[in-house]
């Protein structure tokens, strides 16, 4: 039984942790198809844009869509940010740049302090509103990003039910609250004359 328990600890604990599955989206070499996927790991990334873009297995390579920068390692991936934008290439495609491609030493000289970018995309055809991703960046350097799921009409009711079914409740109990604190300052008259009454 010991050694029983020491395989199934080690086998528990060499265990490789799961990353979980982040939004990313993709597009085809000439950019006439776009997609959004979720993807925990490179091979499953690229396995899920085959399948989205209708792409046949076979020899492909992912890029960054910015750049061209080739994405070939699980380490490199992990790194990146969610919604990064992927291409797909296939054998003897070349990445080109977009229509606002800017080279580093085109440039030009950013200045301010804060920018604010806002990003709405649906993961699914079948979402109602989709996903809102909010992007903060400070002085060039420092960014913070926060994705707004509202992936279904039925979990977007459901929110907005409890926001006013809490609010109501919240009302509710403020009125009470108030109602006796009005009658505990203003004072019950039949209470105050009828001592007075029994005293005669």
């Amino acid at each position: 039984p010991l050694t029983f328990m020491g395989s199934q600890t080690k086998r528990v604990l060499l265990t490789p942790l799961m990353h979980p599955a982040r939004p990313f989206r993709v597009s085809n070499h000439d950019r006439s198809s776009r997609r959004g996927v979720m993807a925990s790991s490179l091979n499953e990334l690229l396995s899920k844009t085959l399948d989205a873009l209708v792409i046949a297995h076979g020899l492909t390579t992912l890029v960054l869509e910015e750049d061209g920068t080739a994405v070939d390692s699980e380490e490199f991936f992990q790194t990146l940010g969610d919604n990064t934008h992927f291409m797909i290439l296939e054998k003897g495609q070349k990445w080109t740049p977009g229509s606002d491609y800017v080279s580093a030493h085109q440039q030009p000289k950013k200045s301010g302090i804060a920018r604010v970018t806002l990003n709405l995309y649906k993961l699914n055809p079948k979402d109602f509103i989709g996903c809102l991703n909010v992007k903060a960046t400070m002085y060039e350097m420092y960014s913070v990003s926060y994705d707004i799921r509202c992936t279904g009409l039925k979990a977007l009711l459901r929110s907005l039910l409890r926001f006013l079914a809490h609010t109501a409740q919240a009302t509710g109990q403020f009125l009470v609250y108030m109602g006796t604190y009005m009658l505990w300052v203003l004072g019950d008259p039949e209470e105050q004359t009828s001592p007075k009454l029994c005293s005669k």
